[in-house]
């Protein structure tokens, strides 16, 4: 019989760097799979349907709440975002293992359930990090962004209890650190080398 796959939850405050971090995960890891999450947002430049995210109207997303469809779901900075049950629950009965990428209102959810995720939380090394990073998105308003650092100090008073925390202060420290934690959990390395360190 088929070992059950391995549920990863990583969390972080926007502008945290955690979507860098999942990308260069699932590209060393190309056994591990990326649950795309369901939203109600407007898909940014660049985004796809299907790959970065579902985007969903309102009343879909409540529909699929209703209909008892979602392991989690949140509201987040006035939208709704969510993970479909049946398919974390067929993909891990599969052997499959899976990262989500979700906020700490959802991983909460997770935690609490009986699926037993190894859950990560990223954070910048200070909140002014964080606003230097937000504002340079150039994305978001200046409310929006203010709205994004409240939230992000709410989120981070929460970060112990995650089963690991890392610290992306240099990029290519955080990426070696998250990598190492993925390989010591899968059970192997990961199938691009990283960089010696001269």
């Amino acid at each position: 019989m088929k070992d059950k796959g391995k549920l990863f939850v990583v969390s972080a405050p926007s502008g945290a760097g955690k979507t860098t971090l999942v990308r260069e995960v699932l590209r060393r890891f190309p056994d591990l799979s990326y649950s795309v999450s369901h939203t109600t947002r407007d898909p940014r430049s660049g985004e796809v349907h299907g790959k970065d995210y579902f985007f969903v109207t309102h009343q879909a997303f409540t529909d699929l709440v209703e209909q008892g469809l979602m392991l989690e779901w949140a509201q987040v900075h006035g939208n709704c975002y969510g993970t479909s049950k049946s398919f974390v629950e067929e993909s891990l009965e599969k052997g499959l293992s899976l990262i989500l990428d979700i906020d700490v209102q959802g991983a909460r959810q997770i935690m609490d359930s009986d699926l037993k995720p190894v859950s990560v939380f990223i954070m910048a090394p200070s909140m002014e990090v964080l606003r230097q990073r937000l504002e340079s998105r150039g994305t978001d308003s200046r409310e929006v962004i203010d709205l994004r650092l409240k939230n992000a100090d709410q989120e981070i008073r929460q970060k112990n209890i995650y089963d690991h925390v890392i610290v992306n202060d240099r990029l290519d420290r955080a990426i070696d650190e998250i990598c190492a934690l993925f390989a010591s959990e899968i059970g192997g390395a990961s199938r691009i080398p990283m960089e010696n360190k001269g």
